[in-house]
């Protein structure tokens, strides 16, 4: 995905909850860990020790940029990763050896249209002939721009589509007047939620759109299968946990992502009330192929994606637990 990051989390060695030994140094490849709100189950697993309790030792973490070509770079020797259903299937297409393994973001609740306080912007209508940012070409936040001007009954000319690099470039871009509307995601929604007004919200603007998921490499599923499902294990309790007790969970990330514990709070407070059509923000694991398609087909509109792609191709639950194994 455009304008995101993916991190990586170093694994000591140690025994896995099965009883597998695992090599020293491992990593996992954690899709937007300190920047969008997605990768925060990984921080509340980490630092509430979900990991450790499964029998992985983590001792780090580093970004790196995302998109096909890094997923497929990053995932070079590393045992599991989280990603976006496109920047996968385009590893796939040239010819990274990947599995999808589970679900973990479900729909595009994170993100929000921000205008200023005074902003004649009332409704989507209003969108109009106004300059609306998006972070990067052919990035998700500008495919999903042209799907709120398509629910407003408008075409993508209708209005001015404006790249400003990045997600923390928008706020200063729509303060100096260089966009009208700001697309950003959780935690800047939060961060910004008493100065600017939401227009819309990805919840109430658009269908659940599977935004990230679970992935192991071949050589991972042959040599570490129980280590995947160790991750996949911790990061389920994670989520858990995060619904049971936000403030704590938002008190374990803010430091991780450089914001307020009362930013991270909203966050996931707003985020785990969040339903799309009675469809979670943070799933569990468990496949929901509807959802990935769609996220295909938004990503097509902008061409980050051509050709057709069969997605339960892509797919393998082995490592999911029984009672999320059935692919919905």
């Amino acid at each position: 995905m455009g304008g995101r990051f993916l991190s990586r989390i170093t694994i000591s060695a140690g025994l896995l909850a099965a009883g597998c030994s695992v090599a020293s140094a491992q990593q996992l490849a954690i899709g937007n860990y300190g920047s969008s709100a997605n990768g925060m189950p990984f921080g509340v697993a980490l630092h509430k020790g979900l990991f450790k309790a499964e029998g992985i030792e983590v001792t780090g973490l580093i970004a790196s940029q995302g998109g096909g070509t890094s997923v497929r770079n990053a995932m070079s020797g590393v045992p599991y990763g989280e990603a976006n259903p496109g920047a996968v299937a385009v590893a796939i297409q040239q010819g990274a050896d990947l599995k999808i393994v589970s679900d973990n973001v479900l729909t595009i609740a994170e993100f929000a249209w921000l205008v200023k306080k005074d902003s004649p912007i009332k409704t989507l209508a209003n969108l109009k002939g106004k300059k609306i940012g998006y972070t990067n070409p052919r990035s998700t936040s500008q495919a999903l721009d042209i799907l709120l001007l398509q629910k407003a009954g408008l075409k993508p000319e209708d209005a001015e589509l404006v790249k400003v690099g990045g997600f923390g470039p928008m706020i200063p871009a729509l303060e100096l007047g260089q966009i009208d509307v700001a697309a950003v995601t959780e935690p800047l929604w939060s961060q910004n939620k008493d100065k600017y007004r939401v227009l819309i919200t990805g919840a109430e603007a658009l269908p659940p759109l599977d935004n990230v998921v679970g992935v192991a490499t071949g050589e991972s599923i042959k040599k570490h299968g129980n280590l995947i499902r160790a991750v996949i294990r911790a990061r389920r309790k994670a989520v858990e946990f995060m619904i049971d007790n936000p403030d704590e969970a938002g008190d374990l990330v803010a430091k991780d992502f450089n914001i307020t514990p009362e930013v991270a709070r909203s966050a996931i407070r707003n985020l785990t009330k969040s339903y799309t059509e009675g469809i979670p923000y943070w799933g569990t694991g468990q496949i929901h192929l509807e959802g990935m398609r769609q996220i295909i087909e938004v990503q097509k509109s902008v061409g980050a994606l051509q050709g057709e792609f069969d997605l339960t191709k892509m797919i393998d639950t082995q490592f999911l637990p029984d009672d999320i194994k059935a692919i919905k």
